[in-house]
């Protein structure tokens, strides 16, 4: 009778490790993680706040932002609570389908975020190659109609891990090096050929991610060819400095996404704890940024958010 060498199953529970070598300073280590999910909380809820309440934000850019700080409050959101919990209590334990949960929100709020910088991006577009044709083209319905593609493309095209990830056998640890659950820390954890399974997932990232990437770029090349046409220095300026936000939150997003995306396939000879970094600025910095990087940059939005703080200056 043969018999194998490893037990193969489905593990109950996980254990995260948080950042591992350092769980000495994890106290310390949360101290910044605490202001940071605090102030994406508080910019993201004004955001939404200020644009309900003006009718004059009611614009598809605006529109679009909301979507953006939806998507950035609930991400953040999946993270923080669990790791505050690991980082206070030693709360390392989660179960296999909250593990799974976590990690399916996590890849389909990132796709929905990437989406909705692109839907920005044509956004600009129209309004600077095409401004006559903008409130024409870019209406309330298309708007809700692009928002509601982006939002179905995350969830139908990622809803595949957790369902993958489901049925692998585990026959290695329950343990992960990790602060929270994510495609990669679970892959590693299987004793299962992965390979269909990690090349499907590539090719999400490299049609979500990847591709709004690229045609993020194309817009903006056909910008800067519009706004090099104009005829005088200040009309230039003043039309690039529409974009200036746009291209500040998209650095802040993609930047982290593709350090992370890097080090965890290609960077094995990087230490555990930048990995793990890495990570979670992903996660936690741009919805902490965004808010900020439009409330300055954005003129309209300063004004209103000014107003409501100081109304009697007003």
């Amino acid at each position: 009778m043969l018999t194998s060498n490893c037990t193969i199953f489905h593990h109950s529970t996980f254990i995260l490790l948080g950042i591992p070598g350092l769980e000495a300073a994890h106290i310390w280590i949360s101290i910044p993680f605490v202001l940071v999910y605090q102030m994406a909380l508080l910019g993201n809820f004004a955001l939404l706040i200020i644009i309900k309440m003006e009718s004059s934000l009611h614009e598809p850019m605006y529109l679009f932002l909301c979507m953006l700080a939806g998507a950035d409050l609930v991400a953040c959101t999946t993270v923080v609570p669990k790791l505050l919990s690991l980082f206070w209590f030693n709360d390392r334990e989660i179960s296999f389908e909250s593990c799974l949960t976590q990690m399916f929100f996590i890849h389909s709020l990132s796709t929905m975020e990437s989406g909705f910088f692109l839907a920005m991006a044509f956004d600009r577009y129209v309004a600077i190659c095409h401004p006559l044709r903008h409130s024409a083209i870019l209406t309330h319905s298309v708007v809700r109609g692009l928002g509601l593609a982006i939002f179905l493309r995350g969830t139908l095209l990622l809803s595949a891990h957790p369902f993958l990830l489901r049925w692998l056998p585990y026959c290695r640890t329950n343990i992960i090096a990790h602060t929270y659950c994510e495609f990669m820390a679970l892959i590693k954890l299987t004793c299962a050929e992965t390979r269909v399974i990690q090349a499907y997932s590539l090719t999400v990232a490299f049609l979500t991610g990847g591709l709004d990437f690229l045609l993020i770029i194309f817009s903006y090349f056909l910008i800067l060819w519009a706004v090099f046409c104009l005829p005088s220095k200040d009309a230039r300026l003043k039309t690039l400095g529409t974009c200036g936000s746009h291209v500040c939150v998209i650095l802040v997003f993609y930047t982290p996404a593709f350090l992370s995306f890097l080090t965890h396939r290609f960077g094995h000879h990087i230490a555990p704890h930048i990995h793990i970094f890495v990570a979670n600025i992903y996660i936690l910095v741009p919805p902490m940024v965004n808010p900020i990087i439009y409330g300055v940059k954005t003129k309209r939005i300063r004004e209103k958010v000014l107003k409501f703080l100081f109304p009697l200056k007003s």
